[in-house]
């Protein structure tokens, strides 16, 4: 069963939706090419091995729809898929593969894929699929949809504080200038402290930074813009 993010009747679209077919395996394209073009409204425009030719076919033919296989050799479907949206970001994606692990769903989900489908979807389906990419209808296998879902529901990991959240205001002013290159000297007598001080000031720096100079410091400070 194939859930969609909207339902719509269906309806025969007046011009054919053109069909691009990426997959290593020349008996997937065939038979794709084979059952698709018996569809009304469905025309296959070119078959791709791999994602190279896949993206050089959708530079001349120009597809609504590309059917994306995930595992191939040199480019993935991955890659693939974010480098073709990237140059024609109006082409739908449908993944159509035989794998659901999480390390292959999420990240083509994340390069831009419109759809999922298993290869064990039926035909009708598959292209029911494209027609609903055309009017700008996605399509998950129930299995993503739920694992998906399952995620959403996930509680959200807390981000940490920044280090620098735990130093005084007047530790942040020595680490500034520290960052600036200042000597302890030039600090002391910029802040109106003894040297001593200014030592103590830069020892609690390290500790809380998690650091073991000043030039660690000193980069810490550059990457977190407190440097100025």
């Amino acid at each position: 069963m194939k859930v969609g993010r909207h339902v719509e009747s269906m309806e025969q679209l007046a011009v054919p939706v053109k069909v691009l077919l990426v997959d290593d395996h020349e008996m997937v394209r065939i038979g794709l090419a084979a059952v698709l073009d018996t569809e009304d409204g469905i025309e296959v425009v070119g078959e791709a091995s791999n994602g190279y030719d896949g993206i050089r076919m959708a530079q001349s033919y120009k597809p609504d729809v590309v059917l994306m296989d995930l595992v191939m050799d040199g480019m993935d479907g991955v890659e693939t898929t974010a480098k073709l949206l990237e140059l024609y970001p109006d082409c739908k994606v449908i993944v159509l593969t035989s794998y659901l692990d999480d390390s292959k769903l999420y990240p083509v989900i994340e390069a831009g894929a419109f759809s999922y489908l298993l290869k064990t979807s039926r035909a009708n389906e598959i292209a029911d699929a494209i027609r609903a990419a055309a009017r700008g209808q996605s399509v998950l296998e129930s299995q993503v949809a739920a694992k998906m879902m399952s995620r959403m529901r996930q509680p959200k990991q807390p981000v940490a504080a920044p280090l620098h959240d735990d130093l005084t205001d007047r530790e942040m002013d020595v680490l500034k200038r520290v960052a600036q290159g200042m000597s302890n000297q030039e600090i002391a007598d910029e802040l109106f402290i003894g040297v001593k001080t200014v030592k103590f000031h830069i020892t609690n720096i390290f500790n809380k930074l998690n650091v073991d100079d000043r030039t660690q410091a000193a980069i810490y400070a550059h990457k977190q813009g407190i440097a100025d």
